[in-house]
């Protein structure tokens, strides 16, 4: 099911893509920012779905909060003159590759198990052959 909503996801994504005018420059900082806090919620649902305790409404807030959350704290770095932005970053990013590797483990570990049990299938049927 998320699956499918990931696709339609990029889908729109990608048609908006076409129509939408041009980011000015100005605003580009405010896009890539809200675009990793984005892609951090993203993982952090897929690692859920892994998990199994996935819930649309924390992910969909997160998702949203996240993004608007560090577009103000770019906006507030750029009135300081402070470069608050790279703790934002710094902190998505991070968790991002913590997703990153709890997702790749339970794939890793699904697929040793397939391995395992084929294995396992294997030789029961080379000993009822001996048998």
């Amino acid at each position: 099911m998320i699956f499918i909503a990931i696709i339609i996801g990029c889908l729109i994504g990608v048609l908006l893509g076409t129509v939408a005018p041009i980011i000015p420059y100005s605003y580009s900082g405010y896009l890539a920012i809200g675009i990793v806090a984005a892609l951090d919620s993203v993982f952090g649902g897929i690692t859920s779905v892994v998990k199994g305790n996935f819930d649309l409404k924390i992910f969909v807030s997160g998702f949203f909060g996240n993004a608007i959350l560090s577009m103000l704290l770019t906006y507030l770095g750029q009135r300081l003159n402070v470069d608050i932005y790279l703790a934002a970053i710094v902190v998505f990013v991070g968790r991002m590759f913590t997703n990153l590797s709890i997702i790749r483990r339970y794939y890793i570990e699904k697929w040793s198990q397939k391995k395992s049990i084929k294995k396992e299938k294997t030789e029961e049927k080379e000993e009822v052959q001996k048998g």
